[in-house]
């Protein structure tokens, strides 16, 4: 079978995961992916969310609203996404009621209450990864889209989507920030490390 471009070698392999773990053994055997998926650069992966929502955010208070405001109303709209998915892998995360039925409103809320709810989520979102377990990283959650589909993901696939889905946003926002003249946020991981770590620049 093909993972990508690749071919899977023999055995009960599903993911692509499964096919570097077993293609790359010795890059397994320095434990390089347990270390990255690990507490460190797990913690650290939300420190650096937390870190570029609250510069997106002040990239928004800095729109023009009158001049566009259907810029102010799709970056709204963006972070009304963003926030109503995390609160929703929260409650799965928790196994508790979902708190939404659809990623959306047509009613956003108001940025104020956005970026308060924003903040709560990177800040529970830090702490759970602080307090997860390394042996309930691959424990399987079961769950059922607002589409009605049927969906199962492990803590740690769960994390990684929280990270990607809120990146892939900001970049949404990122554009339209620059149709409204305002300067698009260097929010890149390269710019965190050395923003919280300046000495780093000496050692290059």
């Amino acid at each position: 079978m093909i993972v990508g471009n690749w071919a899977k070698p023999a055995g009960q392999i599903t993911t692509p995961f499964e096919y570097w773990r077993v293609a790359s053994p010795m890059f397994f055997s320095f434990g390089v992916v347990r270390f990255f998926w690990g507490g460190h650069m797990l913690i650290e992966a939300f420190n650096y969310k937390r870190w570029a929502d609250q510069r997106t955010l002040d990239a928004i208070r800095s729109i023009n609203a009158i001049e566009f405001p259907s810029t102010v109303a799709f970056a709204s709209q963006q972070l009304n996404h963003i926030i109503r998915v995390e609160e929703m892998f929260r409650a799965r995360l928790l196994d508790a009621p979902v708190p939404h039925c659809s990623t959306n409103t047509e009613l956003v809320p108001e940025l104020h209450e956005l970026s308060q709810r924003l903040g709560d989520s990177n800040q529970w979102y830090a702490h759970y990864v602080e307090q997860l377990a390394s042996d309930h990283r691959k424990q399987s959650v079961s769950f059922e889209f607002v589409d009605g589909k049927r969906g199962s993901m492990t803590r740690l696939e769960i994390l990684f989507h929280i990270i990607n889905h809120g990146t892939y946003h900001r970049g949404a926002i990122g554009h339209a920030l620059d149709l409204a003249k305002v300067p698009h946020p260097a929010d890149t991981y390269t710019v965190f490390i050395h923003a919280v770590e300046p000495a780093r620049r000496e050692q290059a």
